[in-house]
């Protein structure tokens, strides 16, 4: 009987340790488009670290905050303001980024409207993911706010939709970033301009919860920075406009924690 057990030990030590993960993906684009981009990347995830990693987002921003803050996401990938407010309120801890990359807030007009500068959205009703969308929300805003351009916010719940909002003319302009706008559908893409971009951030946290193993963690950091160097891992890393993952800790996000912002997920 001892030996049997040793030797069961030897044989099944991943299922020893495998475990059942909830993933989950700022709503950035539709729930569908993240589905389909990021679910193979979860399944290879699965395959390589013997544990079980099930896609989730939500609805919109709002609805995301809400789940991180309550700690429903066992891992989360999450813009660069949410971390500092989740790592701070809540304890989760970053574990990898993107690599080579700093995320770059963008405000986007109709091609043709004649809009050249930011002083020529006064007064305009503008489109924005949601209040607390850090790239593409709180930096733009801002922006406008400092060269005292007035303007009323309208958030439409993704990035996706703020590129046909303003693809279709329902507003003059609105905010996104580089990853999504190169990700857009080509149809509306081609319809819109850059007017404004903001200076490079570090990029978007794949983080997880303080509760989660160590030895997990260790497996999907292991994972995440695996894709590279594999054909199939690049073709997966393409889908999402990345070029490859890199182990970060929590003071990476240190350039985004020092601009002081104020809370708003949560109130």
């Amino acid at each position: 009987m001892i030996k049997i057990l040793l030797m069961s030990l030897i044989l099944f030590p991943a299922l020893c340790l495998s475990g059942d993960y909830t993933f989950a993906f700022v709503p950035q684009q539709s729930a569908n488009k993240l589905a389909k981009n990021w679910q193979p990347i979860l399944d290879y995830l699965s395959d390589k670290t013997g544990d079980n990693y099930t896609f989730k987002t939500a609805k919109d921003i709002p609805t995301f905050e809400a789940r991180v803050l309550q700690q429903e996401y066992d891992v989360a990938y999450m813009n660069p303001y949410h971390f500092v407010v989740f790592n701070e309120r809540v304890g989760y801890q970053a574990i990898a980024k993107q690599r080579d990359k700093m995320i770059k807030g963008i405000i986007v007009v109709k091609k043709g409207a004649g809009i050249t500068d930011l002083s020529q959205l006064r007064g305009e009703t503008l489109a924005f993911p949601a209040p607390a969308a850090f790239a593409a929300s709180i930096l733009p805003r801002g922006e406008l706010a400092k060269q005292g351009i007035e303007f009323t916010p309208r958030y439409v719940s993704s990035h996706d939709s703020v590129y046909l909002n303003v693809s279709r003319g329902f507003v003059k302009a609105g905010g996104g970033v580089m990853r999504t706008f190169n990700n857009a559908d080509p149809k509306i893409k081609s319809q819109l301009d850059i007017l404004w971009m903001t200076k490079g951030y570090t990029p978007h946290a794949f983080a997880v919860k303080r509760a989660m193993p160590e030895d997990a963690r260790q497996r999907l950091v292991a994972a995440l920075t695996s894709l590279e160097l594999t054909e199939e891992g690049m073709r997966l890393l393409e889908a999402v406009n990345f070029k490859g993952i890199m182990a970060a800790s929590n003071e990476d996000w240190q350039d985004v924690k020092a601009l002081e912002l104020e809370t708003l997920v949560g109130k």
